[in-house]
């Protein structure tokens, strides 16, 4: 049993910044996407990089990030990321051309992969004394991540409207720097171990994603059947297999291929990868609907998003929990699912004459139900089964599909958007229905083979969802 930490509600108030952070950072840059593509000269296609370098880089690293911070130390990496964060966020904030500005969130989302799996360890050093304390302390983290969505959606909003861009990347230094200030006196040390760290296998994941994404973001362009469409999805393919390979042969792996037998993580993982295949593009073509096509500037954008994430946060922490102890995962995976894509399909009748109230509202909020509905019992479904020695590995490699589910679904549906054309609101629009319907054809899909593949868990209890959403990304 640890020993008690009498700072340890402040050094929660520490975790819980980083957890807020880390998390905005992947919503606060939505509504500065249009400012950020006429400044420094996005084409349509590569403007997505913006989200995605930050995704691919956190969610390709998140299990080398766990694997760092058990070897040496949880403060050391956590303190490591932050600096790294910091950087990453001064180069995006002074970018001058789109690559440096796609190389600044690149190294930003490296940060949050150090960043994230070092406060859970630090958080379970603070309060494992106490499992009431401990399951407080979760839940205030937990909470952490909603309110970071709904943060940097609404934050994003105001810095634009009254400052500009770059700002939404300067507001990390400050908060970075404080938050490194009280690292010393607030956070416990904690030991390293022996062990390897699988570096090779981390950049060949991570490389791997990165090409398979820039293939399909390339390929309306080149050309689906272009040799170098189909030489770009073949090097993915081979990078992904070599990780694999390394994995099996590698004396401590990031992923061991073992873990694939824990009971339900397999078919979790994949309703996670399809949730966030379907929600990160609607979030982001909702944006880009709101301004290039009704004409918000920023602020009103960023604020006609807030019902939505004022929604999934009262449902996530509410709502879904109850359900959840009641029916089990299994039926609240595939309402949700099937919820999302009923709202994203909805949004898929959007005009170039629409209205907030009538096409956007009432569609975004059906989604919002949907998406509160399926992702606690997924992440429950795809940890619950697993070992204790194993379910940090659980946790983090579902964190990491629904990553790379967002990356990879963005891709897919950027390419649909492409086909409409960006001449006039009515191009614009039909590039963006276009979007809606396949983000709706995934979430319908992930609905389909969760119903024919999940085997029916048993239901959780509330207790055990709270402890659960610490892991909650939105």
């Amino acid at each position: 049993m640890n020993a008690v930490n009498p700072p340890r509600w402040r050094a929660l108030v520490v975790l819980a910044t980083a957890q807020f952070m880390v998390i905005m950072d992947t919503s606060i840059i939505g509504v500065a996407l249009p400012d950020m593509q006429r400044d420094l000269g996005f084409s349509p296609g590569a403007l997505q990089w913006v989200f995605n370098a930050y995704v691919i880089a956190f969610g390709g690293l998140l299990l080398l990030g766990g694997r760092l911070s058990d070897i040496f130390g949880a403060r050391r990496i956590f303190t490591a990321g932050w600096l790294i964060l910091i950087a990453g966020s001064a180069v995006a904030a002074v970018a001058n051309s789109p690559w440096v500005e796609i190389l600044g969130r690149g190294v930003q989302g490296v940060g949050g992969a150090l960043i994230a799996p070092a406060s859970m360890t630090l958080l379970m050093m603070l309060f494992s004394h106490d499992s009431r304390e401990l399951g407080k302390a979760m839940a205030l983290y937990g909470a952490a991540a909603p309110a970071g969505g709904t943060a940097g959606v609404f934050l994003g909003g105001v810095v634009i409207e009254y400052l500009s861009w770059p700002w939404v990347f300067v507001v990390y230094i400050p908060i970075g720097i404080a938050t490194l200030l009280a690292v010393p006196a607030l956070l416990p040390a904690v030991a390293g171990r022996r062990g390897s760290v699988d570096v090779l296998g981390g950049l060949v994941v991570t490389a791997g994603i990165a090409l398979a994404v820039f293939a399909i973001v390339r390929a309306p362009e080149q050309g689906w059947g272009s040799a170098a469409t189909l030489l770009e999805l073949a090097g993915a393919v081979v990078l992904l297999t070599v990780f694999l390979l390394v994995q099996r042969v590698i004396r401590e792996p990031l992923m061991p291929p073992a873990v694939w037998r824990t009971p339900g993580l397999a078919v979790a993982n994949l309703a996670m990868a399809l949730l966030g295949a379907a929600w990160i593009p609607m979030w982001y073509f909702l944006n880009l609907y709101l301004q290039q096509v009704l004409g918000y500037s920023a602020f009103p954008s960023g604020a006609a998003l807030l019902p939505m994430t004022i929604a999934i946060m009262i449902f996530m922490i509410g709502i879904t929990a109850r359900l959840l102890g009641r029916f089990g995962a299994k039926p609240l995976i595939v309402i949700g699912l099937a919820v999302l894509a009923a709202g994203v399909a909805w949004l898929s009748l959007v005009r170039p004459d629409g209205t907030f109230t009538a096409d956007v509202l009432p569609a975004s909020l059906a989604a919002a139900v949907g998406m509160s509905l399926a992702y606690i019992p997924a992440m429950m479904s795809a940890i619950s089964g697993a070992r204790p020695e194993e379910s940090g590995l659980a946790s983090g490699i579902v964190n990491t599909t629904y990553q790379i589910g967002s990356a990879l679904g963005l891709a897919v549906t950027t390419a649909l958007a492409a086909t409409g054309g960006a001449d006039s609101p009515a191009a614009l629009t039909g590039g963006f229905q276009a979007a809606f319907v396949g983000a709706a054809v995934l979430a319908a899909t992930g609905a389909v083979l969760t119903l024919l593949l999940m085997r029916r868990p048993k239901p959780a209890t509330p207790a055990a969802v709270g402890a659960e959403a610490t892991s909650v990304q939105v």
